[in-house]
């Protein structure tokens, strides 16, 4: 089966007719989602306006990038480390 990937306009979209009172099988059945993915969803994106699901994603890639460098820079120090220790 393949994977749906959503935006967060459609996500947000899916939550604010959960908001409006519609049950939560009939939404996952009308959009082809699992209940859980809507309880995953409303954790995540509840209350937030497309504009800042937008913003949540460039911080979190932002993260995810500053993480990376942050690795790339302690293996780097790691390695000085065990030159330096070597004796001669």
């Amino acid at each position: 089966m393949k994977r749906k990937r959503f935006t967060e306009e459609q996500i947000i979209g899916v939550l604010k007719e959960a908001e409006a009172g519609v049950k939560t099988g009939d939404l996952a059945r009308r959009h082809g989602i699992s209940e859980a993915t809507i309880y995953n969803w409303k954790a995540k994106y509840g209350g937030m306006e497309v504009s800042e699901a937008k913003r949540l994603r460039s911080f979190e890639d932002e993260n995810a990038k500053l993480k990376r460098l942050l690795a790339d820079a302690m293996l780097d120090n790691a390695a000085l480390k065990d030159l330096l220790t070597k004796k001669w």
